[in-house]
């Protein structure tokens, strides 16, 4: 069998070696940068509440519409974002709107409401239910569209919403869009003063205000008086002392940052070293002779490994056509057909026995492949004997 030889200049060589250079350089600043982006995003993983029912933010989740809406009606909105500011711009005439007071500790939370007459909780925590005795969480009803089903004036034309958290009023509490004792809204009026409270940070958001009675609602709750103070908690303005946002460096011990920084700077060198391992590229002519047998094995192999029967029967076909035309006499460029008739006149069978053999469809599976191969391997000894016969008796 014939020798193949491959033969790989000097020139690919280098440029083969600067090519898997530049890619392992690359492959390591990648993981860096990743590695950096995952410590950045696990170190300030602290809430950010700025976008939502934001009454200055145009985001899906902001209210700037309903704000509009209110100044449209004449209502003068002044947006605090510091408990200080939002005390000092309350007055009589005042509602006060706000989202869930995390930040704020029980005793800033009725600090804060205290000089108000109407106060109006944008969003549900259980700690304000509890704090303000409004009611507990309560499971939703199977009907989502309500209507206020209330005695409230305010609330006669709004039609119908779809709240996304319902509660059980406690006594003395009224609960409006409401069924089967859940309510989507409370009312407490029994201080002499109101306040409201309903989750509502789908309901008012930007991206939901036009849906449903939702617009309406959030006018009849936020237009009763002529002035809004709308609060916007955040962090930065929490009185909770010695607590501050969870980060990486809180919530591990004291040696894993040290440790973190260690290992990157230890893949950093890693990756150095390696890279200058092996020195300069030497520039060297390599013929290679790579036996044919090695070549046929390891096409073999992979083609065993494909499961490629079709593959491996058309290789096994044309051996066995290339030897049997040779055998008898035929050219190289002989037809499969003519190769299986000249066969079948000199093992003295009618034409066409070997037609499906030689010239038609390829097997599918291994079972096929296998019954394939014995019977060329058999049409093969066939013809070598009658052709020595023949030559025998000449």
């Amino acid at each position: 069998m014939t020798d193949i030889t491959v033969r790989t200049t000097g020139t690919a060589v280098r440029e083969k070696g600067r090519l898997r250079s530049v890619l392992g350089w690359a492959a390591i600043a990648a993981a860096v940068v990743v590695f950096a982006l995952i410590i950045s995003a696990l170190s300030f993983g602290a809430p950010d509440s700025r976008d939502g029912l934001d009454p200055e933010s145009a985001k899906d989740s902001g209210t700037l519409a309903l704000a509009e809406l209110l100044r449209d009606q004449g209502v003068e909105i002044t947006v605090a974002r510091t408990r200080g500011d939002a005390q000092a711009a309350i007055s009589d005439d005042t509602t006060l709107v706000m989202a869930d007071p995390y930040a704020l500790s029980d005793d800033a939370v009725r600090e804060l409401i205290e000089p108000a007459n109407h106060t109006v909780l944008l969003s549900s925590a259980s700690r304000i239910l509890r704090l303000l005795d409004l009611g507990e969480n309560a499971a939703p009803p199977v009907a989502e569209a309500l209507a206020a089903g209330c005695d409230v004036p305010e609330f006669a034309n709004i039609g119908t919403v779809r709240p996304d958290r319902f509660f059980a009023p406690a006594d003395g509490v009224t609960g409006c869009f409401s069924d089967d004792g859940a309510a989507g809204l409370l009312i407490d009026d029994r201080a002499g003063i109101r306040t409201v409270m309903i989750e509502g940070a789908s309901l008012f958001s930007n991206e939901h205000l036009a849906e449903n009675g939702n617009a309406a609602l959030g006018l009849a709750l936020l237009g009763q008086t002529g002035h809004v103070v709308w609060y916007v908690p955040s962090l930065a303005d929490t009185d909770i002392e010695a607590q501050t946002p969870d980060t990486l460096a809180s919530l591990t011990p004291p040696w894993v940052t040290p440790a973190i920084l260690l290992l990157l700077l230890a893949g950093i060198v890693a990756g150095i070293a390696r890279g200058q391992r092996f020195g300069p590229l030497v520039t060297e002519t390599l013929p290679v002779t790579v036996r044919a047998s090695e070549t046929m094995h390891g096409r073999a192999r992979l083609t065993a490994k494909a499961g490629d029967a079709a593959h491996a029967a058309a290789a096994l076909r044309d051996g066995s056509l290339r030897r049997l035309a040779t055998r008898l006499g035929l050219t190289a460029r002989s037809t499969p057909v003519e190769v299986a008739d000249a066969a079948s006149d000199r093992l003295r069978i009618p034409r066409g026995s070997l037609h499906d053999l030689l010239a038609g469809p390829l097997p599918a599976n291994d079972s096929e492949l296998v019954d394939t191969a014995r019977r060329l391997a058999e049409l093969e000894t066939a013809v070598d004997s009658a052709v020595h016969v023949e030559r025998n008796t000449q």
